[in-house]
């Protein structure tokens, strides 16, 4: 095998299992998960663009968010597939560094884009009058700016720095994508700076927005409380909760497979916390946000009617 990065020019993903007749049961179930996604988060972006009772600084968020999702779920999806169903189970180095990128540049922008959201959900609770003011045009598209640039400019520094390690082992990748832990474990010679950097990007990228996010819920909270009905603060809490579930599915998986050392990855058991949060994740986002939502149910119906009357 080759000694170093600039010799490789291929890596094997393992995947998650030899099995031929397992390979095939999972291409189904992504094939169906991948659909799904698609489906849901486009036709929730559609909605959104064509409802005028959409239009809203909360809309915005959320449209952007499938609009990552879905761009996040493509990075993986398609490769998976292939890897489940071809004998063929290599990716090109160069492959491996542009999924590696873009997966690292969409997970940081969705954990700022998450914050932001945070901070539009404080702001119609606390000031519901002042809403559209305070949360205006301008401020909605440079938080949504702001958490692309952050994104991907933390990602340039994450895979330059790993793809300037030297990987001394096999050429094997125990995954179904380029990740870091699997990364590391082909690499030999890891240095104590390659760990303080993950944990600057941990901390730039995932706790300072988690901090954000806490701060923000720790006002609205403050804010319900002092609502004197009991109607009251349900419907203000209502208006926070798909956000909250969001925001826990997404960061606990985030922090379970980035917060601990090198040392301690077992990839077996990243492998299927890391499925959810690129895979599963993205499709649940749109039942999260609409399901429960009377607004973008009254927007599908909406749509629904015309298609039949066009029909």
């Amino acid at each position: 095998m080759e000694r170093s990065n600039h010799t490789v020019t291929e890596f094997i993903l393992v995947g998650f299992t030899t099995d031929p007749v397992m390979q095939l049961v999972l291409f189904v179930a992504f094939v169906g998960v991948y659909s799904v996604s698609l489906v849901g988060n486009t036709t929730l972006m559609l909605l959104i663009c064509n409802d005028s009772r959409l239009h809203t600084p909360m809309y915005f968020f959320i449209g952007n968010l499938s609009f990552l999702d879905l761009w996040y779920s493509s990075v993986y999806t398609p490769k998976i597939l292939v890897t489940c169903i071809s004998e063929d189970k290599s990716i090109s180095f160069a492959g491996c560094v542009a999924q590696f990128f873009f997966s690292a540049g969409l997970a940081y922008s969705e954990c700022y884009l998450l914050a932001a959201m945070a901070y539009d959900r404080y702001v119609v609770i606390a000031n519901p009058l002042l809403y559209a003011q305070a949360m205006s045009r301008t401020l909605c598209c440079s938080l949504v700016t702001y958490s692309y640039i952050g994104g991907f400019v933390n990602a340039i520094i994450l895979t330059s720095n790993t793809f300037t390690l030297n990987f001394c082992g096999d050429n094997m990748i125990d995954d179904f994508f380029c990740d870091v832990p699997p990364l590391v474990k082909l690499a030999c010679g890891v240095k104590d700076t390659y760990q303080d950097m993950l944990y600057f990007l941990l901390a730039s990228n995932v706790i300072t927005p988690a901090m954000l996010i806490l701060s923000s819920y720790l006002f609205i909270i403050t804010t319900i409380l002092r609502i004197r009905s009991t109607q009251g603060r349900l419907k203000a809490f209502s208006t926070c909760s798909s956000h909250l579930i969001s925001v826990t599915l997404y960061y606990g998986s985030i922090l379970y497979i980035y917060s601990r050392p090198s040392s301690s990855y077992s990839l077996e058991r990243d492998k299927m916390v890391s499925t959810f949060y690129t895979v599963l994740f993205p499709m649940l986002n749109p039942m999260i946000y609409s399901l429960r939502n009377k607004d973008v149910k009254g927007a599908l119906k909406k749509l629904f009617r015309i298609m039949q009357t066009e029909g």
